[in-house]
């Protein structure tokens, strides 16, 4: 059913090559799949053409400490929450500073 998905949204994505949403959903497709070197390339993608699109940023976040990667998983929820601030979205916010004193992170 996943791969079904993963085909679909690819589709869809060659009729729309810039749709960060679609971008998005191929990463967790990738990730559903087992292919986590895919997904972090492809959200990593989005926040480079798209900085603006919050959500990439805690699912990255939270990809690169599935692989160990704590460090940069920290600068990149740092950045989001950066974004979140600048776009006023408290709840993303909220869940990028979880993340990050869960790392036990605590600046602002």
């Amino acid at each position: 059913m996943s791969n079904d998905r993963l085909k679909m949204i690819e589709t869809m994505l060659e009729t729309n090559p810039k749709d960060s949403f679609l971008h998005y959903a191929a990463a967790l497709e990738h990730h559903k799949n087992g292919d986590i070197v895919t997904a972090i390339k492809t959200i990593k993608g989005i926040i480079k053409n798209d900085p603006d699109y919050l959500a990439s940023y805690y699912q990255l976040g939270k990809l690169l400490e599935e692989r160990g990667k704590v460090e940069e998983a920290i600068d990149i929820y740092k950045q989001g929450r950066s974004v979140a601030k600048k776009q006023n979205d408290m709840k993303t916010l909220g869940e990028i500073s979880e993340a990050l004193m869960l790392l036990d992170v605590y600046e602002d």
